[in-house]
């Protein structure tokens, strides 16, 4: 079964959304909009990861959070927090977040720490490259190669060290990366979509983060002009079924009604091409 994780996005300067979800009161709303969408998931975010964004002090990204997270804390959606600082991922944790979406994949000893002595699950996110220091996604122009093998010795490796560290595997939610975090060739996230399926051979869950990205609006585009954000619904639609189809458990995506139609529709045709004649 697919679970949709809706992304609400804290921020000034996210490439899709920044700067409509700092008013509290509308990030509630909105966090409530998508649980009633069909949300099982909620990732609360206030650092964006885009290659240009802005570094937010901790102390302005737990102030951003904690009324959102104590607001949705009880709603029937689990909350997960998407960063990567020890000091933030704790503060998450204390007011209701179980999940930690870290795409630097708990790079920071603090962070391992402070997760080792939680119960949170993690979302591990495997990327090329990142800035030197942040959580920012840096741009590299790398061919599409054997990326879906590069996650899967990446995840090898870090599944082993958390491990190690007291963070049992089966806490981890893997994240094969896409967009900026594989490269600024669309064929790379291509070519990791179409080579979700090896993830299987790790044994764990698998989330997919493609809405609105770059890689869609550059394969969408048309001489050498990207289709702009507020038109990749539709690419971005046929990515998350395609992830749906091949057994992906958590989808993270702005358009959360939408996805959620889609995949009880592909249910509901399933269960149907199961009934007898």
């Amino acid at each position: 079964m697919t679970r949709i994780i809706g992304i609400l996005n804290l921020t000034r300067d996210s490439f899709s959304d920044g700067g409509r979800f700092l008013d509290p009161a509308a990030a509630i709303a909105q966090g409530r909009e998508m649980i009633a969408a069909g949300a099982a998931v909620i990732d609360v975010g206030a650092e964006s990861t885009h290659p240009d964004a802005e570094s937010v002090p901790d102390a302005e990204q737990v102030a951003r959070l904690a009324p959102v997270l104590e607001a949705l804390r009880g709603t029937g959606a689990a909350l997960s927090v998407d960063a990567h600082r020890p000091r933030v991922i704790e503060a998450a944790l204390a007011r209701g977040a179980t999940i930690v979406n870290d795409v630097t994949a708990l790079r920071d000893e603090g962070a391992v720490r402070v997760v080792a002595r939680s119960d949170a699950r993690v979302i591990l996110m495997h990327a090329r490259r990142h800035a030197a220091a942040g959580a920012r996604a840096e741009r590299i122009d790398a061919a599409a190669q054997d990326v879906a093998g590069e996650a899967l010795e990446f995840f090898r490796r870090r599944i082993a060290e958390l491990a190690d560290a007291g963070i049992a595997p089966q806490r981890l939610i893997l994240d094969p990366g896409m967009g900026f975090f594989l490269s600024t060739r669309a064929q790379a996230s291509a070519r990791m979509l179409a080579e979700l399926g090896r993830l299987r051979e790790l044994g764990l869950p698998a989330c997919i983060s493609v809405s609105r990205k770059s890689f869609i609006g550059e394969i969408l585009g048309s001489a050498g002009v990207a289709r702009p954000v507020s038109e990749r619904a539709a690419g971005t639609l046929a990515c998350e079924i395609w992830a749906a189809l091949q057994g992906v458990e958590f989808i993270r995506t702005h358009d959360v009604r939408a996805l959620a139609d889609a995949l009880a529709m592909l249910s509901a045709i399933r269960a149907a091409s199961a009934q007898p004649d």
